[in-house]
């Protein structure tokens, strides 16, 4: 793979076919295509897709194009459009030449319907769709030939013009093809290519106002642009026999091979782009880039790097078994490559003051820390100290529970990074709670240990005077139900998703880190030591003004305990 993407590479039956392909002169290079359609933003099952495509293309030199699939125009927009573009791009992946749309060859969509009635193949039919759902049988009972399926070739020519012309009403007339209403596979059951929709286009304006279905324009499409290896997940394996009917009777030079693997399924979320809009229209969540979504924007803005979500996709596979994946798997993936990508620095959530009752401007010294402990590459920050600083509540206990090695009344622990410090008196309000803890320095231990004894707890800590507030954002799941939209009620009905929403999914606090992240631009990843992976907020971060974090994901997985 590029240099970009070091993700290993693990053989499946796609690569096999493909590496069979080349091997024996079928194809001389590859030319793979990922076909959203803009109505939506991209989310973690397209990041499987989109690393399958992309990646293959790029192991194999050959080419991958971006495709929209911009044939359903009252749910789509530019917006969605660019967001597809951008999380490609961010992903580490880049398409060959312009962007593709179906919209493209709508004219030469057109052109072969035509083809097809021409050839007796496809004929306008009259009923609507409840009557459509009527004649169509069922997986047990064949369907009934549509009445008007027996239309001459120029009655339909001229009933198709008339269409495109917007002589009839959205609804009224379909245009179908002329295949099997007895097929034990129903997508073969005459089915729709055109329907009437007077609906603005985003590219061609008002120009059409009859639009190709999904089945009919993949195929074509696909064949224009000379894809070699059509990968889509597996609910479409029983349209493969229409991709290919389609393409076999129509006057075009390249027969694509349509492949399918499994889709994902991530538990604890959704990625349904229709129930993940209701999330958002409903309030549920801010935006499509929450980073509760699973979107890839979400994840982005939540933190996770572009080489976890590769290396998450590497992991899961590509095969037609069922792909059911628990969400710790994707967090692990994301935790493994933090590890490495992010630099380390301290924060204090649960503030307690410590006063370092014998503390000396003159005596006591700051230490230089490295950014993280395997990569001198990071570089080193500043801990500077003075008279008070913070540290965390939980790492002050009046008793000890049993094998405690952090700070008690009259004993000793090590600040990271700087002195071990002993605690003299513990100070308490009205209400007999820990208020501050009144602690003294042990000068001769800074970069070394204490004569004579051993300290064996290390914590964290800030200097009040240094550290600077920021905003933390705690996220967790957004659903409580490993499956959502599959949970069914009594009468075997699937019941609402919104009441399985973790209501726990953000909690806001104030915390305390070093003022070494207060210029980090907005993403950038930090470790916050004992306490997990944070990035700072991509629309909310104020490099020197604001600092708000996002939490990613924890040092190690909580979620089941």
């Amino acid at each position: 793979m590029s240099t970009e993407n070091q993700t290993p590479v693990i053989s499946n039956f796609i690569r096999n076919i493909i590496e069979d392909d080349l091997s024996s002169g079928k194809h001389s290079r590859i030319v793979t295509r990922f076909p959203p359609e803009p109505n939506g933003f991209a989310h973690i099952g397209h990041a499987k897709a989109i690393c399958l495509n992309f990646g293959l293309a790029e192991d194999y030199q050959g080419d991958c194009h971006l495709r929209m699939d911009d044939t359903n125009p009252e749910k789509e927009s530019e917006d969605y459009v660019r967001a597809f573009q951008e999380d490609i791009r961010w992903l580490g992946f880049n398409w060959t030449g312009p962007v593709r749309y179906a919209s493209d060859y709508f004219e030469q969509l057109y052109q072969y319907a035509v083809e097809l009635i021409q050839a007796g193949k496809a004929f306008v039919c009259d009923l609507n769709a409840e009557e459509m759902r009527a004649y169509r049988g069922s997986l047990t009972e064949p369907g009934k030939p549509s009445p008007y399926r027996q239309r001459p070739v120029a009655e339909n020519l001229d009933l198709f013009t008339r269409m495109r012309q917007g002589e009839f009403a959205d609804g009224s007339k379909t245009l179908r093809l002329k295949i099997d209403m007895a097929s034990g596979n129903l997508n073969l059951r005459d089915p729709v290519i055109y329907r009437i929709r007077r609906v603005h286009h985003q590219r061609t304006g008002d120009n059409w106002c009859i639009y190709p279905m999904y089945d009919y324009t993949h195929c074509i499409s696909d064949a224009l642009e000379g894809i070699t290896h059509s990968l889509c997940s597996l609910e479409f394996e029983d349209h493969r026999p229409l991709y290919d009917w389609v393409l076999d009777n129509i006057s075009i030079g390249c027969h694509p091979r349509q492949y399918e693997f499994s889709r994902l399924e991530l538990l604890n979320t959704l990625t349904s782009k229709r129930k993940l809009l209701s999330l958002v229209l409903d309030g549920h969540v801010s935006a499509w880039d929450d980073p509760r979504m699973p979107t890839i924007a979400g994840m982005r803005r939540r933190g996770y790097s572009p080489a976890g979500i590769r290396l998450f996709a590497q992991r899961i596979g590509v095969s037609k078994s069922e792909n059911i994946i628990d969400m710790s798997v994707l967090e692990g993936a994301v935790r493994e490559m933090l590890e490495n990508e992010s630099p380390r620095v301290m924060a204090v959530v649960k503030p307690l003051k410590v006063t370092l009752i014998n503390y000396d401007a003159a005596l006591t010294r700051s230490r230089q820390a490295p950014f993280h402990p395997n990569h001198p590459e990071f570089g080193e920050r500043d801990l500077p100290i003075a008279a008070e600083i913070w540290i965390e509540q939980d790492d002050f206990a009046e008793i000890p529970p049993p094998k405690w090695q952090r700070l008690t009344p009259g004993g000793e622990v090590r600040l990271r990074y700087s002195y071990v410090i002993k605690c003299e008196q513990v100070v308490k309000d009205a209400d007999g709670h820990v208020v501050e803890l009144r602690c003294s320095i042990d000068h001769d231990t800074l970069g070394k240990n204490p004569e004579g004894r051993k300290v064996k707890g290390v914590i964290h800590w800030l200097s009040a005077q240094h550290a600077i507030t920021t905003e933390l954002r705690w996220y967790e799941r957004l659903f409580n139900e490993a499956r959502p939209d599959a949970v069914r009620d009594e009468q075997g009905g699937y019941q609402d998703f919104h009441q399985f929403l973790n209501p726990d999914s953000l909690q806001v606090t104030t915390a305390y880190v070093e003022a070494s992240v207060l210029n980090a631009a907005p993403e950038s990843r930090f470790q916050f030591e004992r306490l997990g992976y944070f990035v700072t907020d991509r629309h909310d971060h104020q490099a020197g003004h604001h600092a708000v974090f996002n939490r990613t994901v924890g040092l190690k997985d909580t979620w089941n305990k």
